[in-house]
């Protein structure tokens, strides 16, 4: 057990000694990003499940661009030509049925507001009962990634915290702290506890992954983009991080920050978001992807600083933050980019606790245990409430999982029943289950064709490869026990032009979409395309694992669900067969690590 009082008594005195004199000047200098910014020559899609790889190069081409896969998940980088219009080419996709989406990648901030040079008491850890919650847990065996401008890997209260991160913006492993926000961010959520040194995090025994995100504008300010952002949520879900950090402002309307976040989600993870220091209503939609935090004060007031809205989930304490700096020392620090990484720490002590735990359980657990402030119940101001450690470390502690055997209920709402169809085929599914939906496979005919794991649930299938005639599609929802309710069948006339081929000697052409080679983690959609020249219809395709069969089915499309958590840890390899009517065949690998 911590003698949570003696610990501070000499972390406190430590780092006033040695740096009582230190000011930063980060805060003062950082331009927020103007409203109207977006990166130039590149653009954000997500492709629908079921979307092949050689459909969608049809779609960016169309407009010259060329396409770079995020991770192992369905979004899309697009580079385009200069020249053209990035508003026009967003605007023209965006209508393209087979995407969920197309927007611009937008320019984002740190959500600092100026530091302070006080070096004041860590008065937000007894303020939300981590010490208590310590006795329990300290957030060993969970990581926390802290997508930023990097972290200070050599400070003395991290470097013992610290596992491989990846520098997103320069695709390498330089994960140094460009601005020093980072490093403040990074030390509030788990700088080491009980080390006799500085400060203590919210979960001091959680290790940090940092992801840099950002590059220096010629004002020396740090700045991301809505790409880097989401490519860095999506490395943090692969490579096995259950929290990720985003102390960024104006990305909680992002159409590829949401999508990265459901990924992580779906993986057993949260992602936690600051809500920004404006002092307005942001007017933003609320969104179950992340968690929005807004700042309090040791009053348990609002800070002064702070956004709000209806898109406020939770309230951390943000002013005054007395954390790690780039300088190896220790400051007071101001701005929802502080409360953000306090709330991520307590979902860190969650989950340290009860590894069992899903996502969606730790996010009900710790809204339910909230100091309720402001108004009742959820508010713009405080969301859910201002976080409260001990209590949501004992409420996940106690947590009785009851058995669910509640199934989910899905329905196919597009395409009609005994319309006729052609080509790429858009289907949209509703699905709902008491607990959560986690993922919606599409059957057509038997076989399943793709999978989607975050609503809305949405799929383009390629009908070229069923039969002409009658094909019968099935929405299958499955919640995270297991339990799977099916829609009613809807039945459409398939009507593609045919072509006769007399003497069939072309082995089919067959792709992986997903996974790519890389790490995976949690539970992974597989899904593969192949195409004929005599047409898709007469395809067999069979998906084996290490040699052990998965999966088969008949057409262009096969998907499964593979949950890696079964796996052992290493290379595992991916192998799919194609066959045609004629018996011609071919084969794809591709080597993935499980983490």
């Amino acid at each position: 057990m911590i003698n949570a009082s003696n610990l501070f008594s000499l972390r406190q005195t430590a780092a006033a000694l040695a740096v009582a004199s230190l000011v930063l000047s980060f805060g003062a200098s950082a331009q927020a990003a103007q409203p109207g910014e977006f990166a130039r020559g590149r653009i954000l899609i997500e492709a629908r499940a079921g979307l092949s790889d050689a459909e969608l190069d049809d779609l960016v081409k169309a407009h010259g661009g060329k396409r770079r896969k995020v991770g192992q998940s369905r979004m899309q980088i697009v580079d385009l030509p200069p020249g053209l219009s990035e508003e026009d080419v967003v605007a023209k996709l965006a209508r393209r049925p087979e995407l969920k989406f197309a927007e611009l990648d937008r320019k984002v901030t740190v959500a600092m507001a100026v530091n302070d040079p006080y070096i004041g008491s860590a008065w937000h850890i007894g303020k939300i009962g981590a010490p208590t919650a310590w006795d329990s847990t300290q957030g060993s065996g969970i990581t926390i990634a802290v997508l930023d401008t990097g972290v200070n890997v050599a400070h003395p209260d991290l470097k013992d915290r610290i596992v491989p991160g990846f520098n997103v913006q320069d695709n390498n492993t330089d994960t140094s702290d460009l601005c020093g926000h980072g490093t403040a961010v990074a030390g509030t959520a788990a700088a080491s506890t009980n080390n006799a040194l500085g400060v203590a995090g919210i979960a001091g025994a959680a290790k940090i992954m940092p992801i840099r995100i950002v590059f220096k504008d010629a004002a020396g300010a740090c700045q991301a983009y809505f790409s880097t952002i989401a490519s860095g949520i999506t490395y943090a879900a692969d490579h096995g991080a259950r929290v990720a950090n985003v102390s960024f402002v104006g990305i909680a309307g992002s159409s590829a920050v949401k999508s990265a976040s459901n990924y992580m989600k779906s993986k057993g993870g949260l992602v936690f978001i600051s809500a920004g220091n404006n002092n307005v209503d942001e007017n933003v939609v609320p969104d179950t992807a992340f968690i929005i935090v807004s700042s309090t004060d040791s009053y348990d007031a609002k800070s002064s600083f702070s956004s709000w809205g209806s898109f406020v989930s939770l309230a951390a304490p943000g002013t005054g933050i007395w954390t790690t700096n780039n300088a190896l020392g220790y400051s007071a620090w101001n701005g929802t980019s502080f409360a953000s990484p306090v709330a991520a720490g307590v979902a860190g002590l969650m989950m340290a606790s009860r590894p069992d735990l899903s996502s969606a359980q730790v996010e009900s657990l710790l809204f339910k245990t909230a100091v309720d402030l402001g108004a009742a119940g959820r508010d713009p101001v405080f969301g859910y409430g201002r976080v409260n450690a001990a209590a949501a470390v004992s409420a996940a502690r106690a947590f009785v999982s009851t058995v669910d055997t509640t199934a989910p209920t899905a329905s196919i709402a597009a395409p009609l029943g005994s319309s006729t169809v052609s080509g790429s085929v858009p289907v949209s599914v509703n699905a709902l289950d008491n607990v959560g939906v986690a993922r919606v496979e599409l059957k057509v005919n038997g076989t399943v064709v793709a999978t989607d794991s975050a609503a809305p649930y949405s799929f383009s299938w390629n009908s070229a490869g069923s039969p002409n005639g009658m094909a019968a599609l099935v929405a299958v929802a499955y919640d995270a026990a297991g339990n799977a309710g099916a829609s009613s069948t809807v039945s459409v006339n398939v009507a593609n032009v045919t072509t006769s081929v007399p003497s069939d000697t072309i082995a089919p052409s067959v792709n992986i979409t997903n996974p790519v080679a890389g790490a995976v983690n949690g539970t992974v959609a597989v899904s593969v395309s192949a195409t004929d020249n005599a047409g898709a219809a007469g395809i067999r395709t069979s998906l084996s694992i290490d040699g052990v069969l998965k999966a088969s089915g008949s057409g262009g499309s096969l998907s499964y669900s593979w949950n890696t958590k079964k796996e052992r840890a290493g290379t595992h390899t991916v192998s799919v067969t194609a066959r045609d009517a004629a018996g011609n065949a071919s084969t794809k690998s591709v080597a993935v690590t499980v983490n």
